[in-house]
């Protein structure tokens, strides 16, 4: 597993992993900004700044064991410019050092995707968040030319030594599998975009040629975007406010009360 998350954070120094990280950090900076409460953690991926427009007063970044290991190369490598930020804490996603619906935000960028259990991880972002809490996920797309180019080379490896073109981690997570998974959880999805249509090139100069495409692809083939980015709210069903006891008796009915007449010597008195 440690491997897998080098790979990763190796490949997010090549020019598509560039070209993918700054489109993801548009997103999380547009999504994140007007989503109010008062503690939001980032789980993984440091490179990506996803509470860095959010108002949030308690903000924290945890990363797994495994991730140790990649900060430490990062570091030791003097040739690079990318200065991450600092973690708040050690923790791995299956297993959460927070109280129950104690968390307004859960930022998950390439988390699922490097997790041992990626469903076991998000049913813990489920109970660490507050009712009407939500997730940011980010992930790539196996629907997309980038997931298509990486299937034929994984069946072609046998014959040729061509590399892979996007990071080793296993299976990619689609989003529809991502919506059934939140949907068992009772989450509620908001937003699903998608981005970065361009060729799987890797070269920038080529990424750079190939720029006109992305416009065409928003308009004509949105779900084949080589990243997907997905904004859910935990949504708890069945609760309702109590009423004081005063409003939730049985009222009572008003009914009219026959009334005898008085009778006098000589017979009853005539009414007034």
């Amino acid at each position: 597993m440690s491997s897998e998350i080098i790979d990763l954070h190796q490949w997010f120094d090549s020019a598509p992993g560039r070209y993918l990280l700054a489109w993801e950090q548009a997103c999380m900076d547009d999504a994140v900004a007007d989503i109010f409460g008062y503690h939001a953690l980032q789980l993984g991926m440091p490179r990506i700044e996803g509470l860095r427009t959010n108002r949030m007063p308690h903000q924290w970044l945890a990363l797994g064991a495994d991730a140790m290991l990649s900060r430490t190369e990062e570091s030791s490598d003097a040739g690079s410019s990318h200065a991450p930020r600092a973690a708040a804490l050690w923790a791995e996603p299956e297993a959460l050092p927070f109280p129950n619906a104690s968390l307004d935000l859960v930022v998950l960028p390439h988390t699922l995707e490097l997790s041992v259990d990626p469903h076991m991880a998000l049913r813990e972002v489920e109970r660490v968040l507050v009712p009407e809490g939500r997730v940011v996920i980010a992930g790539l797309n196996p629907l997309s030319l980038w997931g298509l180019r990486q299937m034929r080379v994984r069946l072609c490896q046998r014959w040729t030594q061509e590399p892979l073109y996007l990071p080793d981690v296993g299976e990619f997570i689609g989003v529809r599998r991502m919506r059934d998974w939140l949907r068992l959880l009772s989450f509620e999805v908001e937003t699903v975009r998608f981005g970065c249509y361009r060729p799987a090139v890797r070269s920038a100069e080529w990424l750079e040629r190939f720029s006109w495409v992305d416009p065409l692809g928003e308009r004509w083939w949105p779900i084949l975007g080589a990243g997907y980015f997905l904004v859910a709210v935990k949504r708890v069903h069945g609760m309702r406010l109590l009423e004081p006891a005063w409003r939730s008796g049985r009222k009572r009915v008003a009914a009219t009360v026959p009334v005898a007449r008085k009778s006098g010597p000589h017979g009853p008195m005539p009414p007034r």
